[in-house]
């Protein structure tokens, strides 16, 4: 340090040349943006208005009054740039760069020691510090400009230019700058020598193209689309410029070629022409507007619903707008038998709007008409369907008339089958309406063995009795839309039935299914009609089980034992395997066997009682829901055990081999115990597989991804048989529960198809939240027994006299111990039995007016009273 002298300064200095040039020529730019922003501003609006050609819009007396304004803008502007420009000097850049350094090395080497400097001590210090201020000053960098001037601008004048400056590039011209000359003082006679034009060629809308300014455009080819309309301005003397033109295909009477504003339409290829100074000529070629194509891609298909999905595509080269569909009847394809054999009432074509994209592009697409005509006089009808489609340009295309079977809703009920068929011939013909009447009165002869409820028979005598009223004067169309659609309804109404009696319904599901498979049903009907009757053995199960609870009561209370001697005992999963077997045939065509096993399944279901499982004893619905689902808990865990030993195994072979050995015992004891459990369940030879195969899995070698997922599979099946004897249904704690295992469900899918693609991280996270989904809907389920037995403590003290009540026949007697309909006691015993008659018909009339109770009891009653 003590080396360091005035040279050594001057070298430190020489290092900062770099640095010091960058930000001296940054300082120039920030003086010369801050003095020329204003100037810049106005040039660039001035030249934007005149690339937009705002000259050529206005008077010339307004051209001249802005072209003054701007030039006195621009002279203040540049006064202005001219006062507060200023070229930076070296000291300025000096002092800028030495702010950056920390303790200003910069003017610490410029300076010279002020005192001392005789003392060697002191000019050590001095040297060592310039020393330090030198290394400083070699690690500075360029100081970047600064260029905002917000504060100078603050309405943003010059963003304003840059974006209208923009705009003007974009959409204008440069050529048009030159236009303004000809608003100069002598410009007039220039003009008179040499006449100018101006022409535009503007596309349609539809076609997304540009509008063209036949100015920049050079003689020769030009490609325009059909449609285009063309706009000519002839400026100068009339009769120096002309136009001829062999595009618009104009007949009659014409412009004159010399018409200063000359406009006309693109109908055909052929040649534009101006002629006279600056004249061009153009050989337009049409671009031809092709018409759109649509065609069906696949006959129409029907939910169990009737609902008809129609598939389609549809293209064109600038987009379709709209369409339709047109379905008419076929009537020589119509089987003209009964209702049918008359002519037709005249009846217009079907058209429905064909649906089109909400989003995307319309030039090529496909969709899906998806409509209901199961109400249409042509449901279930031969029609022809025509498909159209439309574009911009009104260019239409049609597909062939297709022939099919308008899809409709189908009743397999053969009361409302034989309703809808009276109902197609009166919307056929309003001549049928007497032959309808007295049909129907031919199938409500007997109601008691047609109707299940006697509303449906007073609803169908009412439509008979007004068809024939009104079939004397002449039925009007509003008189036959309005019955027909009381018909429908009556029909639906039977179809669907509104029974609360669980036995009905399953019979009433039961004879649905079996015509449906007669008749050839499609397999979305036949699904829809298997799932129906899933829900009523379901509902008949439940009603099972709570007689089977009053029968124990009913025992334990009269110390007997039920006989169940003729009686067929069937658990959830017997009845899940025979359904299922019932669905398999059916899937595979082999009716007549399907049909043989429904009926077994429907006797069986009426001469059965609910078991619970062999060592269960009197286990509630409940008990035994809680006790399954806690099982499917603890394998889930055992499952997402093994996945995460799994999961060690793959990143580290060698770190379970020790812990495997005494892992495959403990697996081998669970195994046993998922056997032993699932057994105790009812569940017999399936939970035994499931319990060896699970223990002989893991004793085989538990890394087996394979194995472990189908494992997943089996616990969600499990799960799902679950499921469906789950109780509390209708309770908000039992809907609480099904959708906490929904979730459950949901989560062991997604484990499953980890353990197959070998992802047990993913696995591991899926099995977790099953297993949190699992304890919700536990503790749901808790609730809801609960809640249930809260319920049921309320009502004890009246529920046995009012069980017993209900369970008298109307003659008042009780059942018998052993399930037959009545005691051994007399009917009418006493001094007084004309009184006893009495109470027992007011009793019958009683029970009647009780809309509550169930319609096979109500009908029994209705005719006792008939009878009586």
């Amino acid at each position: 340090m003590s080396s360091f002298s005035r040279n050594d300064v001057r070298r430190g200095l020489s290092a900062l040349r770099w640095p010091l040039f960058w930000t001296r020529a940054g300082m120039f730019a920030e003086s010369f943006w801050r003095a020329t922003w204003p100037l810049a501003t106005v040039v660039l609006l001035v030249l934007a208005a005149l690339m937009l050609g705002l000259q050529d819009s206005v008077v010339v007396e307004v051209v001249w009054g802005i072209a003054v304004v701007s030039a006195l803008a621009a002279l203040g502007a540049l006064i202005y740039a001219i006062s507060r420009f200023r070229i930076p000097t070296r000291e300025a850049a000096l002092v800028r760069l030495d702010e950056t350094l920390p303790g200003r090395p910069i003017q610490a080497l410029m300076d010279t020691q002020a005192i001392g400097d005789d003392d060697s001590a002191s000019s050590a210090v001095w040297r060592a510090h310039q020393a330090r201020m030198a290394e400083r000053a070699a690690t500075a960098t360029a100081v970047p400009a600064d260029l905002r001037i917000a504060r100078r601008d603050p309405y943003a004048l010059r963003y304003v230019a840059v974006l209208v400056f923009a705009v003007a590039l974009i959409f204008g011209s440069i050529w048009r700058v030159g236009s303004v000359t000809n608003m100069t003082p002598g410009a007039g006679d220039a003009l008179a020598s040499g006449p100018v034009w101006e022409g535009w060629a503007e596309s349609p809308r539809y076609t997304n193209w540009p509008t063209i300014y036949l100015n920049d455009i050079p003689e020769g080819a030009l490609d325009l689309p059909a449609g285009s309309l063309i706009t000519l301005r002839l400026y100068g003397e009339v009769g120096a410029l002309t136009v001829a033109e062999t595009v618009s295909g104009r007949i009659g009477e014409l412009p004159p070629a010399s018409a200063a504003e000359q406009d006309f339409t693109v109908r055909q290829s052929g040649d534009i022409t101006i002629s006279g100074p600056g004249g061009r000529t153009w050989n337009v070629a049409i671009v031809p507007d092709r018409a759109p194509s649509i065609a069906i891609l696949n006959d129409p298909e029907s939910d169990a619903m009737g609902e008809m999905s129609l598939p389609y595509q549809a293209s064109d080269d600038y987009g379709v707008e709209a369409g339709e569909a047109r379905i008419a009847i076929d009537l020589p394809s119509v089987d003209r038998l009964h209702g049918l054999a008359i002519d037709p009432d005249p009846r217009p074509e079907l058209t429905v709007a064909l649906p089109m994209p909400i989003t995307g592009d319309r030039t090529q697409f496909e969709e899906s008409l998806v409509e209901d005509f199961s109400e249409h006089p042509f449901a279930n009808l031969p029609v022809t369907v025509t498909l159209s489609a439309l574009d911009a340009a009104e260019q239409q295309a049609e597909t062939a008339p297709r022939q099919m079977i308008l899809p409709g809703r189908r009743f397999f009920d053969p009361l409302a089958a034989a309703i809808i068929e009276q109902r197609r011939d009166l919307l056929w013909s309003r001549e049928n309406a007497p032959r309808i009447a007295q049909i129907m009165r031919a199938v409500a002869h007997r109601p008691d063995e047609v109707f299940r409820k006697q509303v449906d028979e007073l609803r169908l005598r009412r439509v008979i009795t007004r068809l024939e009223t009104l079939a004397r004067y002449g039925l009007t169309d509003e008189q036959q839309t309005e019955i027909a659609r009381d018909m429908w309804d009556l029909a639906l109404g039977i179809e669907e039935g509104d029974l609360s009696s669980a036995l009905e319904r399953l019979r009433q599901a039961k004879e649905r299914l079996n015509q449906a498979m007669r008749e050839g049903a499609s397999q979305a009907e036949i699904e829809e009609l298997m799932r129906e009757l899933r829900r009523a053995t379901d509902d008949y199960m439940r009603q099972l089980s709570r007689q089977a609870e009053l029968d124990n009561e009913a025992n334990e209370e009269n110390g007997g034992q039920q006989n169940s001697q003729n009686q067929m005992q069937m658990n959830q999963d017997d009845l899940q395997r025979m359904m299922d077997r019932i669905q398999e045939l059916m899937e595979q065509g082999r009716m007549a066997e399907a049909e043989q096993a429904l009926q077994e399944l429907q006797e069986m279901l009426e001469n059965m009682r609910v078991t619970q499982g062999e060592g269960q004893g009197g286990q509630s619905p409940g008990e035994e829901a809680m006790e399954g689902l806690a099982e499917t808990l603890r394998e889930q865990q055992g499952l997402s055990d093994q996945a995460f030993r799994d999961l060690q195994e793959q990143f580290n072979p060698n770190a379970q081999a020790g812990e495997s050995q005494g892992n495959e015992g403990r697996d081998g004891g669970q195994g046993q115990g998922q056997q032993h459990s699932q057994g105790g369940d009812g569940q017999g030879e399936q939970s035994t597989d499931e319990g060896g195969g699970d223990g002989s899995d893991q004793n085989a070698g538990e890394g087996q991804e394979g194995s472990l997922a189908d494992r997943q599979q089996a616990l969600r099946d499990e799960l799902r048989r679950q499921q469906g004897s789950l109780p509390g249904a209708g309770t908000p704690e039992g809907d609480a529960a099904r959708d906490a295992l929904d979730r459950a469900g949901r989560a062991m899918d997604g484990a499953e198809e980890a353990l197959r693609q070998d992802d047990f991280a993913g696995a591991i996270d899926n099995q977790s939240q099953a297993m949190e989904a699992l304890r919700e809907g536990m503790r749901a389920l808790g609730e809801a027994m609960q809640q249930e037995a809260q319920n049921g403590q309320q009502g004890q003290g009246i529920s046995d006299a009012d069980r017993r009540a209900d369970a008298r026949d109307p003659l008042g007697r009780e059942p018998g111990s052993n399930g037959s309909v009545g005691t051994e006691e007399g009917l009418l015993q006493g001094e007084d039995v004309y009184r006893r008659a009495r109470d027992l018909l007011d009793e019958i009339r009683r029970r009647s007016g009780e809309g509550q109770r169930p319609d096979v009891e109500l009908d029994y009653l209705q005719r006792l009273l008939d009878r009586f």
